[in-house]
């Protein structure tokens, strides 16, 4: 057993892609072992922006012996009457490339068949590597990669040098006339040099002293431990702490290949723009951490994140604090220009901003917003549909605003704020600011009802539009965002547990479009079919069982939370033992009613008691499920359907259902008809059994 490292060195790779590499070679190197047959132990990924590594612990110096058992045609196919092999057999040995001599018969549990025993003994490890970590190199994708000089190959940036190692021995390998060794690059400023790695146990430790902390993951702590010492040990945020944004911690540590934490200060003129701008302004382009108080508050104060060592931090602070005051005071003056107008002013001039080129401008879409705010709030708190149709008017209007135009994640952030100095009423600018919520998956919904209808409204809108012209994504295709979108519908519709028929809607939002999209029913179909697809997966990924999904989805899918209680229900009634069973009828029944629609049944027609006890009960439990149905008590209802089971089996042991009489056999399907109709009432239980 060997230790194998691989790092490959380049120049500063963006902080973005270095996770996805880590899981690629992690994942690449694996499926290469054992495709291969070779043994190995822990696997370890690390980088740093000048390097993606690899340690693979405890590799076997020699690949598996691999042995084959290649099964054949049977001995009866393979030998004719005199005993000849026939062209089955020399057919099958062609194929495998070998003598029909090589050929032998042997008892399996379906007879006697011909079969290729085929052994290899297992190649040295050492000589399978260099194409191994070729692979490796050529099989890592990024967002986006580059070619430089005369290289035929795309990486995300220039490779500068590749370490091989398998123990002490170099692997040789060759990319693009860049040969491997044992030298590895140091710190580009500390240590701007190459040294002599020993072998993958001595690699981190050797990296440390060249002022590299090589495993991501330690480097990270360190980032924080920097971040929270930096505030600390200044004087003039006494009381502060640093906010640590998780995400911009793995930002930083991929930006970094030792992290050293500067703290630094700002005018406090600046602490009245709104705190989302100040965080927004360090964060997005200077990659700095802001310093609260004990209660959350700003302070004057943010924590930088340099890569190197310096003698007199005092003048690296300076840097930082002059760097950062200029986009400050850009961001102020911004602040202070967009609010000399308001946004109801701005509003006519969204004509100048197109929301898609087939479905007009952005004053367009807030002209339906409003419309369809109105009819959603109707349905969910009539009295809320004034201020919702007030914060649909102006919630697209910051989009013209100098703040958002410099960064747009603050859309919604900046329309909130200028409402309030415009004098708007809270709640409306409470739902100009939450409209966008949930901003990715997982994230908080509005809180609010005002900033949830409005939401649904622009979303619905966008939905409806992008389908209406056959904007329909496809693969990985998504240029909407429509999945997210959806997504963020049956979030909003689920954590506010509003009754909403979706078909009804979407109609609605396809017809304010007019005649710029297709309206038709097969539209609102489409678009219904793509939201169930999207609710189904959600689902089973909450932990639903995939079949009670289907059951509830494939009956009735147009009021979201509707269908959850039918789904759980299901789930619920599922682990009854009796369920199974009168699943199983049910698929039975759908099965023999196939097109019969008709429900009348005629009691002068019945011939046996099991067909009369069944229609009897059939009665009584009907109008037990439908007024149980009727105050959405699901799983009670299901329970009262378990009733069933034992007279439909009974029926079906005892009753012919196609019988010659024509008027009997019309009767019984009728029968089944209904009982099935019954069941379809919440869930369609024969999937159980597909």
């Amino acid at each position: 057993m060997r230790d194998l490292l691989f790092e490959i060195g380049t120049e500063e790779i963006p902080a973005g892609f270095m996770e996805p590499a880590y899981k690629q070679l992690q994942k690449n190197f694996t499926a290469k072992a054992a495709e291969l047959k070779i043994a190995h132990g822990p696997i370890e990924v690390m980088g740093t922006p000048r390097r993606l590594a690899l340690i693979v612990h405890d590799v076997s110096v020699k690949q598996q012996d691999i042995r084959e058992e290649l099964l054949g045609p049977s001995k009866k196919a393979a030998y004719d009457a005199e005993g000849k092999l026939t062209k089955a057999a020399q057919g099958f040995a062609r194929s495998k490339g070998v003598d029909v001599d090589a050929l032998q018969v042997v008892d399996t549990p379906k007879g006697e068949y011909l079969m290729l025993v085929r052994e290899e003994a297992g190649k040295e490890t050492a000589t399978l590597l260099p194409n191994i970590l070729q692979s490796l190199i050529t099989g890592l994708s990024f967002k986006k990669s580059m070619k430089w000089g005369a290289n035929q190959l795309t990486f995300a940036r220039p490779i500068q040098w590749l370490v091989a190692l398998f123990g002490d021995e170099i692997i040789p390998l060759t990319h693009e006339g860049i040969v491997s060794s044992n030298n590895s690059g140091g710190h580009r400023f500390m240590a701007n040099r190459m040294f002599e790695i020993s072998n993958a146990t001595t690699y981190k430790d050797q990296l440390d002293e060249q002022y590299v902390i090589v495993d991501h993951v330690v480097r990270r702590a360190k980032v924080v431990e920097e971040i929270k010492a930096a505030v600390a040990d200044n004087s003039d945020l006494v009381g502060g702490r640093v906010a640590v944004d998780e995400a911009l911690v793995d930002i930083v540590t991929n930006l970094v290949e030792t992290p050293i934490g500067v703290c630094g200060t700002f005018d406090e003129k600046f602490l009245q723009l709104v705190p989302e701008v100040l965080i927004t302004s360090m964060r997005e382009h200077q990659k700095y951490f802001p310093v609260v108080d004990a209660e959350d508050n700003l302070l004057p104060g943010f924590v930088a994140v340099n890569n190197t060592k310096v003698n007199n931090q005092d003048v690296t602070r300076k840097g930082h604090q002059r760097v950062l005051r200029a986009r400050l005071e850009d961001a102020l003056f911004f602040f202070n220009s967009d609010k000399e107008i308001s946004l109801h002013d701005r509003v006519d001039k969204l004509e100048g901003i197109v929301f898609q080129a087939k479905l007009g401008t952005m004053l367009e879409k807030k002209n339906r917003l409003v419309k369809l705010v109105k009819i959603l709030s109707e349905n969910i708190d009539p009295t809320l549909a004034e201020d919702c149709c007030r914060s649909a008017e102006l919630c697209k209007a910051d989009l013209l605003s100098d703040m958002v135009g410099e960064f747009p994640s603050l859309q919604g952030v900046m329309g909130a704020a200028y409402a309030i100095n415009d004098g708007e009423n809270s709640s409306v600018a409470t739902a100009i600011k939450e409209h966008y919520m949930p901003k990715r998956a997982g994230a908080e919904v509005p809180s609010t009802d005002m900033g949830a209808i409005l939401g649904l409204a622009d979303r619905f809108d966008t939905l409806a539009g992008s389908f209406g012209i056959g904007q329909i994504p496809t693969g990985t295709a998504d240029p909407f965002g429509l999945r997210r979108i959806s997504l963020a519908i049956l979030h909003i519709l689920q954590e506010k547990k509003y009754t909403v028929s979706l078909a009804e809607i979407i109609s609605k939002a396809l017809a304010l479009y007019g005649d710029k999209v297709d309206g038709s029913s097969e539209t609102v179909d489409t678009i219904l079919g793509f939201i169930r697809g999207r609710f189904s997966n959600d689902c089973v990924k909450k932990g639903f069982e995939a079949q009670a999904v289907e059951a509830a989805v494939s009956v009735g899918f147009d009021d979201v939370n509707d269908c959850v209680k039918r789904i759980a229900a299901i789930s619920d009634i599922h682990q009854h033992e009796a369920f199974s069973v009168l699943a199983a009828s049910y698929k039975r029944i759908r099965n023999i009613i196939k097109d019969n629609s008709q429900t009348t049944v005629d009691e002068s027609l019945f011939e046996g008691d099991s067909e009369k006890n069944l229609y009897f009960l059939y009665q009584e439990v009907r109008v037990e499920m439908l007024q149980l149905v009727d105050g959405k008590q699901y799983l009670p209802a299901l329970e009262v359907m378990l009733k069933m089971k034992e007279p439909v089996d009974t029926f079906f042991d005892e009753m012919m259902v196609m019988a010659e009489d024509q008027a009997v056999r019309q009767n019984r399907l009728n029968l089944l008809t209904a009982l099935g109709e019954l069941i379809l009432l919440i869930g369609d239980i024969s999937k159980f059994q597909e």
